[in-house]
């Protein structure tokens, strides 16, 4: 088993995620206005999010994850979500973010992708990526901000909350 990480930066601290943050989780996961621009929620129910919490704790049981899930805590507040997912090669990382509406303008998502950013270089990764909806201005801000670079717009993204094909970004940030 992994020895879970406890990851600190200037304002916040990133814990392994999991059950222990459900209802937490809950209320940014299943708010439609918070989850606009993402391809795997809102989250219809409660259950949905305790069994991707149930998964998340379960991967941090493994010896080599696929992916890290961190909660992002402000002052012991659960306010949102940082991820790595890896590729097949353990080499590239897909980062993701995700904060409680409450707590957007103020820096905590760069801040938390940054620790991601050293986390991911500590493990070995050799790149990392992220994507978002072109029409999530915040979200491709944030990679910008982190020096990360434009790869590539496509088309045929379908978020969980819209019927409609949007554009994807895709930014990259070679770590080597």
């Amino acid at each position: 088993m992994m020895k879970s990480p406890c990851i600190k930066s200037e304002r916040l601290v990133l814990k392994p995620h999991g059950i222990s943050y459900l209802d937490s989780t809950h209320v940014y996961a299943s708010d439609v206005s918070n989850t606009l621009y993402m391809v795997h929620l809102p989250n219809q129910n409660k259950e949905e999010t305790k069994h991707f919490l149930e998964n998340v704790s379960k991967e941090w049981e493994k010896e080599t994850p696929d992916f890290y899930e961190f909660a992002v805590l402000l002052n012991d507040v659960h306010i949102g979500a940082v991820s790595l997912y890896l590729d097949a090669s353990h080499a590239v990382g897909e980062l993701g973010w995700i904060l409680n509406k409450r707590y957007w303008h103020h820096g905590y998502a760069i801040e938390a992708a940054k620790a991601m950013i050293e986390f991911a270089k500590s493990i070995g990764l050799k790149r990392l990526v992220a994507h978002c909806d072109d029409q999530n201005t915040a979200s491709y801000k944030v990679m910008e901000k982190l020096g990360m670079e434009f790869v590539s717009i496509t088309t045929g993204r379908y978020n969980k909350a819209s019927k409609e094909e949007s554009k994807e970004r895709m930014y990259q940030l070679i770590l080597e």
